[in-house]
């Protein structure tokens, strides 16, 4: 075989790979689906135990979790939320009271391996959720966050009169108060 009898071949190796390679594109492309369709698909992180902390206990379970969500979503419309190691630890530290939230696939877990600890001497009931990134988006941030407070009690100026209060804020509240009766009844104690 010579060289151009070589190029030949490569050629029509060539020209019949690439016709099926665009079929697949094709069909790839051809269902489109609807804005929720995506959203869904975004919000929906598969977990993998593994990954998960070892110090992450409790971890809430699939209707706690929802349940988790609702409360921090609405938390952080009604700006009751602090995000983050520092605004956490800063808000315990200065002795507000609420509900954290824990992310489980934090690696390293050093980040956030104190405040378990801190949250148990102040008496802050808190739990694990599985994945850092739906605990972003629930809070209303698009990066993924570790730790939540959800802390509706707390002293902010609002613009609404103090005396009234609204009815999204009456059903926030007893979605707040029964998350915090579950996540309470938690085991939650550190084994050593």
């Amino acid at each position: 075989m010579g060289k151009s009898e070589k190029k030949d071949k490569k050629q029509k190796e060539a020209k019949e790979v690439a016709p099926e390679v665009q079929d697949v594109e094709m069909e790839d492309a051809s269902p489109k689906k609807s804005k929720k369709e995506r959203r869904e698909e975004k919000t929906e992180v598969p977990i993998v135990l593994e990954e998960l902390s070892p110090i992450a206990r409790p971890l809430a379970q699939k209707k706690l979790l929802k349940k988790l969500h609702k409360v921090v979503k609405k938390g952080s419309k009604a700006r009751h939320v602090k995000r983050g190691v520092k605004e956490v630890v800063k808000g315990i530290r200065k002795g507000e009271k609420g509900l954290l939230v824990l992310a489980a696939d934090i690696n390293p877990i050093d980040i956030i391996s104190h405040l378990p600890v801190l949250s148990e001497e102040a008496q802050i009931p808190y739990v694990f959720v599985p994945s850092k990134e739906e605990l972003g988006h629930v809070s209303s941030t698009k990066r993924p966050t570790s730790c939540v407070m959800v802390c509706p009690h707390q002293k902010r100026k609002s613009k609404a009169k103090e005396g009234v209060v609204e009815e999204k804020d009456e059903e926030y509240l007893e979605l707040y108060e029964e998350c915090y009766k579950e996540v309470e009844k938690l085991d939650t104690r550190l084994v050593i």
